[in-house]
């Protein structure tokens, strides 16, 4: 007679989760229940996260200002911290703001603030055909996502139009990346996370860019560490923008935020 397994229960997922090393078990559990379609499916979702994929790549979803975000495998995941971004640049923009998100991965940050403001014309660049794939699903109808690097596929009629520049690059620095948490180093796009010698390198690209991007009154926002936020800052007033760094001790977000004179 055939054996069948018994159902997973919370019990079970949480005793399986926490043996993997995962800190958040209870939670994981509940949001492993209440996304899997069948058991057969629960178990498989059980064996990826054990196995040390990312929650989210597990679930194929992340929470994000609110929303629930498509994440495909091999793309980044969004962070929570980031959201700090977001409500700096919803505080920032004006009515019917034009909006560029930079390396946009998911396309969470730009589908959050068009998401939060009425009226918002937005459109996003990456540089990684799969994160193009799944930002578009997630942008949806409230933008157009570009497959190419920075500001490269961007209409030119943008130039001198841009009210919000959301730019969460890469700002890990290269020796830095090995120390990564698994998840992160093994099933994230390296470029999505590699910033160069210092964690600064596509930052400067962006920012040596941006004042022809962006319109007068226009900001830049970039995150940051807080260890690399003075070098930032500094790096943001050397192309001619008004910078200041912003911090939430909540979050633990650093943004580096550059304001083109009116």
């Amino acid at each position: 007679m055939q054996e069948f397994a018994p159902p997973l229960t919370f019990a079970t997922l949480v005793t399986r989760l926490r043996a993997a090393g995962c800190v958040f078990a209870e939670d994981e559990a509940g949001l492993l229940l209440s996304t899997a379609a069948d058991p057969a499916g629960l178990a498989a979702m059980l064996e990826r996260r054990v196995a040390g994929l990312p929650l989210e790549h597990v679930l194929g979803w992340a929470e994000f200002c609110g929303l629930r975000i498509d994440v495909d495998p091999g793309v980044f995941v969004p962070r929570r911290r980031t959201e700090f971004l977001v409500r700096q640049a919803v505080a920032l923009a004006p009515e019917r703001a034009v909006v560029v998100d930079l390396c946009c991965g998911t396309g969470a940050l730009g589908r959050a603030l068009a998401s939060s403001l009425p009226g918002v014309e937005l459109h996003a660049t990456d540089v990684e055909p799969a994160a193009v794939r799944c930002a578009r699903r997630n942008v949806g109808g409230l933008g157009t996502v570009y497959e190419g690097d920075l500001f490269a596929p961007l209409p030119g009629v943008l130039r001198g139009r841009v009210d919000v520049l959301l730019a969460n690059v890469p700002y890990v620095p290269t020796e830095d990346v090995g120390l990564l948490p698994a998840e992160a180093r093994i099933h994230e796009p390296r470029v999505a996370l590699d910033g160069g010698d210092d964690g600064l390198d596509v930052m400067r690209r962006v920012v040596a860019e941006a004042p022809r991007w962006l319109a007068p009154g226009g900001s830049l926002l970039v995150e940051t560490s807080e260890r690399q936020a003075a070098r930032a800052e500094e790096t943001v007033g050397s192309s001619g923008l008004v910078a200041r760094v912003v911090v939430s001790d909540e979050l633990y977000a650093t943004v580096v935020v550059g304001t083109r004179p009116r």
